[in-house]
């Protein structure tokens, strides 16, 4: 069951975590995988999927172990909701099924390779039911607790500790999330898409958004995170709130390769993997705006040299 559910180790503030980068854009443009509905979960139904994602995972993991920093195993379930689950025919058994599956192949993975100094944390990775760039499928925050809570409800049997839900991007789906955890009595981190100015797609300041669901849940979420966004979209956001206490909230940063906007990566049919180097030192210099920063990793376009060059610039 799980280890850390009650004491995330990555809020003691006493080191650092980093986790992967994008591994859905690693998979399509540099292993030529076919995800369809981009979901990474297909994996678990591909005989060779499981080794395929252990490999995957292995540079990331060395890159903790290296740096003796600990590890956040982000599991295949981003895509792995009632909707894009029954898209791809999944009935409901298997919708359980392969969600618990992503659950236990990080178990195996954290058995093997968790150590005194570099901690591993399983989280249950839950995503937008719309798409993560646009905010469709609008759903008010009693809808999406609904929704949302059937496959928290799952993950919550399992040896997952906390839930991640990334790529949201507005408040009222992200409040359906932290209800739906609290009400599974699972630890939740939010994590916002920001746009090149650094607001959420629906409009709202990434402060806007934070104090939205703070103050509808109790401040409920163990903390906040950025993602699928590049540094450079959300720093100067940053540096103009120096001081408030929204900035407090945000403790983990999983950042694009890529400088271009959603609506050009969408577009886009070649790789955008950016400057590793220059990715981890914008990385590192987070640092210098948020307090309480405790986890870093890549999103789009990313991959383990970004992982390696935040490892570089942070020690």
């Amino acid at each position: 069951m799980s280890k850390y559910r009650n004491n995330l180790p990555q809020l003691a503030g006493d080191k650092l975590f980093i986790t992967d980068g994008g591994l859905e854009t690693t998979l399509i443009f540099i292993h030529n995988y076919k995800l369809p509905e981009f979901a990474a979960f297909v994996l678990l139904d591909d005989p060779q999927g499981p080794e395929i994602f252990k490999s995957y995972l292995q540079p990331y993991l060395q890159a903790a172990h290296d740096n003796r920093y600990g590890f956040v195993l982000e599991s295949l379930t981003w895509r792995a909701n009632p909707d894009r689950t029954t898209k791809l025919g999944y009935s409901t058994e298997q919708f359980v099924d392969i969600n618990k599956r992503a659950i236990k192949l990080l178990e195996d993975i954290r058995l093997r390779h968790e150590s005194q100094d570099s901690p591993m944390v399983i989280s249950g990775c839950v995503g937008p039911r719309g798409d993560g760039y646009v905010p469709s499928l609008r759903m008010t925050s009693g809808d999406a607790e609904q929704y949302h809570a059937q496959q928290i409800r799952v993950l919550r049997d399992t040896a997952a500790d906390m839930i991640c839900a990334m790529t949201l991007n507005y408040p009222e789906e992200a409040i359906g999330i932290v209800r739906a955890a609290r009400a599974a009595a699972m630890p939740v981190a939010i994590s916002f898409t920001v746009e090149l100015d650094g607001t959420l797609p629906s409009g709202h300041s990434l402060g806007e958004a934070i104090h939205t669901v703070d103050a509808a849940t109790n401040a409920a979420p163990a903390y906040y995170m950025i993602n699928c966004a590049h540094p450079t979209h959300f720093d100067a956001v940053l540096a103009a709130a120096a001081g408030a206490p929204w900035l407090n909230r945000i403790r983990g940063i999983r950042g694009n390769a890529s400088t271009l906007s959603h609506e050009a990566l969408d577009e886009s049919t070649e790789l955008d993997d950016g400057n590793p180097a220059e990715f981890g030192r914008q990385s590192q210099a987070l640092f210098g705006y948020l307090p309480n920063l405790a986890v870093l990793g890549g999103c789009c376009g990313t991959d383990h040299r970004h992982i390696e060059a935040i490892c570089a610039a942070t020690r």
